[in-house]
């Protein structure tokens, strides 16, 4: 029952807020899509991302730090050791970077801009979700929705660890 309530405020939203939408494979791009919400951003970026290994995405986040906005992300475990993930070059930038391993699978692939903008849906921060992958992405702009994304932010990033305390999973498989 609990769940009710902020599903059907969340059903009335739908209708009222301004959305933007991306399907792969096609011939648009969410990368390109998520680099541009990025790079509007004038306050803060808080991510919540399952697989992270999109280069113009993290290049897009580091230069939102440098021109001074507050940018902090949640990883997924799988991402401690990995060479590939973003995890070691945001950190290196200054980017407040953390490990959420108190589930399975952080699974989340969100990022809440200027507490106004929510970009969501399948599509994971990687090369593989732009070129390989059936994924969707969607662009909402609608204060009411960020506020209940950044608390679920805030609610994993309480329990969220320093990567340098979880230890990395068993190597992946090529």
């Amino acid at each position: 029952m609990r769940y009710l309530i902020p599903f059907l405020f969340l059903s009335s939203l739908a209708h009222a807020a301004p959305v933007e939408v991306c399907f792969v494979p096609s011939a648009t791009s969410c990368t390109d899509l998520a680099v541009k919400q990025i790079a509007a951003a004038k306050t803060s970026i808080y991510v919540m991302a399952y697989s992270f290994t999109s280069k113009p995405i993290e290049l897009a986040l580091v230069a939102a730090k440098k021109r001074g906005v507050d940018v902090q992300v949640i990883l997924d475990k799988s991402n401690v050791g990995y060479k590939y993930s973003g995890l070691s070059v945001m950190q290196a930038a200054g980017i407040p970077t953390t490990v959420d391993d108190s589930h399975a699978i952080a699974h989340n692939k969100v990022i809440v801009i200027d507490e106004n903008v929510v970009v969501g849906g399948s599509f994971n921060y990687t090369n593989a979700a732009q070129h390989a992958n059936a994924e969707n992405m969607t662009v909402t702009k609608d204060a009411k929705l960020a506020a209940l994304y950044l608390a679920n932010w805030k609610l994993h990033r309480a329990h969220a660890k320093d990567s340098k305390d979880v230890p990395p999973p068993p190597p992946r498989h090529p």
